[in-house]
């Protein structure tokens, strides 16, 4: 069983993940980050990239895809927090999502490339 991350790690490791994106989840302790990508192929390959990471680490990432966007929580189910195995997965997502743009402001709906492309041509 992993241990929640102690004060002092929090305030370590936390901030510099912060910088990259990473950001509190209300009402829970976990970390969020959106990634947007050029297109779905790529968002298909970082996740793969990320399942391979987090199945070496046996710590798998709460996500969700919607064609170039890629959304993920990180939080160790089993301390029902965050742990040592979030800031380590975390950095290998910031890795492997490369040069991807990343969605900081989650108080608005992120809508995909699809939806875009759609909204442009007035049928969404």
């Amino acid at each position: 069983m992993a241990d929640l991350l102690s004060p002092e790690a929090r305030l370590t490791d936390l901030p510099p993940l912060g910088e990259t994106g990473w950001g509190a989840v209300k009402s829970r302790d976990a970390i969020r980050k959106v990634w947007k990508f050029r297109n779905f192929s790529e968002a298909w390959g970082f996740m793969s990239r990320a399942a391979l990471a987090a199945e070496k680490l046996n710590h798998h990432p709460e996500w969700s895809n919607k064609f170039n966007i890629v959304d993920v929580t990180l939080i160790t189910h089993d301390c029902d927090g965050l742990s040592d195995l979030d800031v380590k997965l975390a950095a290998l997502m910031d890795k492997a999502a490369g040069a991807a743009e990343v969605i900081r402001d989650h108080s608005e709906p992120i809508s995909c490339l699809c939806e875009t492309r759609a909204a442009g041509r007035g049928t969404a």
